[in-house]
């Protein structure tokens, strides 16, 4: 099989070097190399305020938590992305509004957004999807509403997302690059940094028991309080010595993404074809989609629709809602073959692939 999704293996000796020095040490939990790479992250994106946690998960459900989403509240979310986007605002007590995608993009629906938002309207929560970049006047339109926005960048990771007023990363096994599984929450301002590194460990101010040497009890006194109940959020060393490597080489794996988005752009056979920005994954809008996809998987090409429309899981209601845009697409996407992995020769032969059974 050609496959679909590929972890990054390139580096793999070096990362195994980075992890047996961390091994070596005393430090496995979040310590030394934490700090080092929330730094270097931050230098490489142009970001101020980056706290990596275990999993892009952790950041979407710790950025609803500093956004104070209640029960009943109204979150806007789009309706095709991993179910991950979603599941939090679930356990929150939120009620979930699904705004259609965009026919072009698949991307949320500015339009949809406009005609959803009202008075009770929490958060708008968007999806780099693929790797695309988001509408801009998305966010203007939430400026103007006085709503925040979160951008779940989980898939355009080597991109700065310039707008939102929350961003999560994942560095899932098979992302631009890998810590095995972790994420990054980026906010704007110190006040969200502060109670967002509290609570990624229980609601403990960590400086404030380093500062007491680590001792929670002192002269029979505490020397730390917890204000509100956190979670175990936080990153490891040995899996931020991963994201060390992984960023080193962040452009090159970017740049290959693109070449080989470049090669599918022009030799491929299909009027509408979906990627771009961080170039995660490679769409196509085709009819027969189901046929296609059994003749590409017989010949050994490894497709996909990845993520599912979010409505129809019981989980959220089981049944589809009246969007038009995503109730005549839904039949229709289908991804093909990207990773950084694959060589220029295994796209060409996608392609030929691809463009024989669409054509005869």
């Amino acid at each position: 099989m050609i496959p679909l999704f590929h972890p990054e293996t390139k580096y793999w000796k070096e990362c195994s070097a980075a992890v047996e020095t961390v091994l070596k040490s005393r430090w496995w939990g979040q310590a030394h190399k934490v700090d080092e790479f929330e730094k270097k992250f931050s230098n490489n994106f142009n970001y101020q305020y980056s706290l990596s946690l275990n999993s892009g998960s952790a950041a979407l459900e710790l950025a609803y938590r500093l956004i104070d989403i209640q029960k009943n509240d109204e979150v806007i979310v789009p309706v095709l992305t991993c179910t991950a986007t979603n599941l939090p605002l679930l356990r929150m007590g939120a009620k979930v509004v699904f705004a259609d995608v965009s026919k072009e993009t698949l991307l949320i629906s500015t339009e949809d957004v406009k005609r959803k938002i009202n008075k009770k309207t929490k958060a708008i929560v968007v999806v780099t999807l693929g790797g695309l970049p988001i509408d801009p006047e998305l966010f203007q339109i939430a400026r103007e509403n006085n709503i925040p926005v979160v951008v779940d960048a989980a898939q355009s990771l080597g991109v700065s997302e310039q707008y939102g007023d929350y961003l999560t990363y994942s560095f899932q096994a098979i992302k631009h690059f890998s810590t095995g599984d972790g994420g990054m929450l980026v906010v704007r301002n110190k006040e969200d940094y502060s109670r967002a590194k509290k609570l990624r460990w229980f609601g403990i101010d960590r400086e404030a028991k380093i500062g007491a040497n680590w001792q929670a009890w002192k002269d029979r006194e505490m020397t730390i309080d917890i204000e509100e109940p956190g979670y175990k959020f936080h990153m490891n060393d040995i899996t931020a010595s991963l994201g060390l490597v992984g960023l080193k080489y962040s452009d090159e794996i970017l740049n290959t993404r693109r070449k080989l988005t470049k090669i599918y752009d022009e030799k491929l056979k299909c009027d509408q074809k979906v990627s771009g920005g961080a170039c995660w994954l490679y769409g196509v809008i085709i009819e027969n989609r189901d046929q296609i996809a059994s003749q590409l998987m017989a010949k050994g090409v490894d497709v996909n629709m990845v993520h599912l429309r979010n409505d129809i899981y019981k989980v959220f209601g089981g049944k589809r809602q009246d969007l038009m845009n995503m109730n005549d697409i839904e039949e229709k996407y289908l991804y093909l073959p990207l990773n950084s992995s694959l060589t220029e020769n295994q796209v060409e032969e996608v392609i030929t692939i691809f463009n024989h059974i669409v054509t005869k």
